[in-house]
Parts: C-alpha cells; sequence; structure tokens
C-alpha cells in the first residue's frame, strides 16, 4: 500500500519536541505523508518592533494520515516523540474533528474585540460560541490576557490548548450536588 494520501486512511496526532513542529511537518511531507500542522498568525511584540509571525496552534502536536504499517518509519524522524496513544494504541483522530480545526486555523483572528459581560477565572468551565468549535466545552488555563483565553478541550486522550476570544466563550455552571 502506498502511503502516500488516501482519503480511507485515519488521521493520528504526533507529539513532537518543543518548537520542532514545522520540521517534523517538512520531513513528513518529504516522505510523501499527508501532514497538518495547524498554524494561526499572531502579533508579536519585542521591544524594537512588532511582527505577525506564524505559530503552531497546538505547541507540540501535528498530525499525520497514515497507514499503522508506517509507524516506525515516522518515529524515527527526527523530533518525533511518539504517537498519542490510549492503551498502547495510537488514537485514531476522526476526520470531522481535523476539517473544524483547519476551519479554525482558517477564521482564526488576532485583533478580534474583547467585549463581553462575563468574569472568568482559572479552570472555569466554558463552552464555545461560536465557529466550527461550537459546542465544545473545555477549562479556562491560567489568565494572562484581557483579549483571549487558552481553553483546553479534551481530544483523543488528551487536553489540547485553543487559543480563542473572550467573546466566543460563555461560563457553564457546573450542578452542584449537596
Amino acid at each position: 500500500m502506498d502511503k502516500t494520501t488516501s482519503e480511507q486512511l485515519p488521521w493520528y496526532a504526533l507529539y513532537v519536541h518543543s518548537r520542532a513542529e514545522k520540521k517534523v511537518y517538512s520531513c513528513l511531507l518529504s516522505m510523501g505523508y499527508e501532514a497538518f500542522l495547524p498554524l494561526v498568525t499572531k502579533m508579536k511584540v519585542w521591544s524594537d518592533r512588532r511582527k505577525k509571525v506564524e505559530e503552531p496552534l497546538f505547541k507540540s502536536y501535528l498530525f499525520v494520515r497514515t497507514d499503522e504499517r508506517f509507524r516506525f518509519d515516522i518515529l524515527s524522524i527526527p523530533g518525533v516523540t511518539r504517537f498519542v496513544s490510549f492503551e498502547k494504541k495510537a488514537v485514531v483522530v476522526p476526520e470531522n474533528q481535523i476539517l473544524a480545526i483547519k476551519k479554525y486555523c482558517n477564521d482564526y483572528n488576532d485583533d478580534e474585540p474583547t467585549e463581553n459581560n462575563y468574569e472568568f477565572h482559572e479552570g472555569q468551565l466554558v463552552r464555545i460560541t461560536s465557529g466550527d468549535m461550537m459546542g465544545l466545552i473545555g477549562r479556562l488555563a491560567p489568565i494572562n490576557n484581557k483579549k483571549r483565553l487558552i481553553v483546553y478541550i479534551e481530544s483523543v486522550g488528551h487536553y489540547l490548548p485553543i487559543n480563542i476570544s473572550r467573546t466566543k466563550v460563555e461560563p457553564v455552571y457546573e450542578n452542584k450536588v449537596i
């Protein structure tokens, strides 16, 4: 079987060394694999300049579409740590999640408005209220930005951070049992 793109092959999440996402992605493409590295453009500010840079949406993660027979070929790529797995079996990422992440990256805007009527705190449950990820529920990471929040969404057995505008989330109130 050819390892090149085939819509019948499943997607898998790869965990890679910190800041090696783009290098591993390029290597996967050069080896003939279909890979997906979700990138978003952010404005970075240094003391002497401002610049838009592309950064991975999920630090240390990327996705590859492949047959499990090529698992060891992929693991031998410098920078690849492991497949995201559960009970020692690589977890298949559903196609609809890949499509939703692609849509999110295409719609990402680092310059969105910051107003809403909610107060947020670390660890709070929130629901995404608009966009392709609408309805997903996650927990807030420590808050250090007035415009955006980091929401941890459970996917493929791990919590993946999503950087999202405050205007696109609302609190979820947990039922309290007495």
